[in-house]
């Protein structure tokens, strides 16, 4: 699909909504049935349910996790979208440390405007500095 800065603008934001929600199953919604994400060049998450648990790992780690939408750029069939996730390690063997990190995802789109492939990318070193409290 050929997606306008416009419908490029509304779904990022509402992709935010959808990680703010805390909600798992609305984050994977904007994947398309066999899409994926992958996460710093690891394992990808694969379809909807693997993608549904890489978002509660996230808030299994961050209960108070927030993500904010920082950008959006598109190019028609591909973008690059541009956030800060910011939260508490309180989650299960967490430190309880405040944990601010930006990064990006950039996603190609399929036909009918749904997320086919994402690759995310964050400082993983400043995120654990953070996650330990060093």
């Amino acid at each position: 699909m050929n997606m306008s800065p416009e419908q490029a603008q509304e779904m990022a934001v509402e992709y935010t909504k959808a990680w703010c929600s805390h909600d798992p199953n609305a984050v994977a919604a904007f994947y398309a049935e066999d899409g994926s994400i992958v996460i710093n060049d690891g394992e990808p998450s694969k379809g909807r349910t693997e993608i549904a648990a890489m978002a509660q790992a996230f808030y299994n780690d961050f209960p108070d996790l927030v993500v904010e939408m920082d950008d959006i750029r598109t190019s028609g069939t591909h973008a690059v979208y541009r956030w800060t996730l910011k939260g508490t390690n309180s989650g299960p063997d967490g430190t309880g440390n405040r944990v601010e990190i930006s990064g990006w995802e950039y996603w190609r789109y399929t036909e009918d405007g749904l997320v086919a492939e994402s690759s995310g990318h964050f400082d993983a070193n400043d995120y654990q500095q953070q996650v330990d409290g060093a």
